[in-house]
């Protein structure tokens, strides 16, 4: 089900102060930035290997992103799994018992579908699955 790691996001309080860390300090290909205004959230995207890693800044104090920083600091947010059919594998996962927050897949950063599995059932790490179009 699972094909390969698709990227880590990292939830932060500010692009602006570490796009640099990333792309000058690290190196990393920085290849921009994209606003997801449902999600309410800017996005960074680096690429390392044959994965992302996608800093996650806050638009609005109601965020997901806004209130994890809130309750656990800056840090990694989750990790996503790149899937060839993200309805299939959530179907796959709740058929499996295991709580998901999205029964059919949202559309998140660059277009792709998403859908989150809950941490609850996963020991603790908050998993995307996504599927990355064309």
């Amino acid at each position: 089900m699972v094909k390969k790691i698709s990227h880590i996001g990292i939830a932060v309080t500010s692009l602006e102060e570490q796009i640099p860390f990333y792309r000058d300090v690290l190196g990393l290909e920085f290849t921009g930035t994209e606003t997801v205004e449902d999600q309410m959230v800017k996005v960074a995207f680096f690429n390392i290997g044959d994965t992302r890693i996608e800093l996650l800044e806050p638009t609005s104090e109601n965020s997901t992103i806004a209130k994890y920083i809130a309750k656990r600091g800056q840090g990694i947010h989750h990790l996503a799994y790149k899937v060839d059919d993200c309805q299939t594998a959530l179907d796959k996962m709740e058929a499996e018992g295991i709580r998901l927050i999205d029964s059919s897949p949202r559309i998140g950063a660059g277009g792709h579908k998403i859908g989150f599995v809950h941490p609850k059932s996963t020991f603790g790490i908050l998993i995307e699955l996504t599927e990355e179009h064309k």
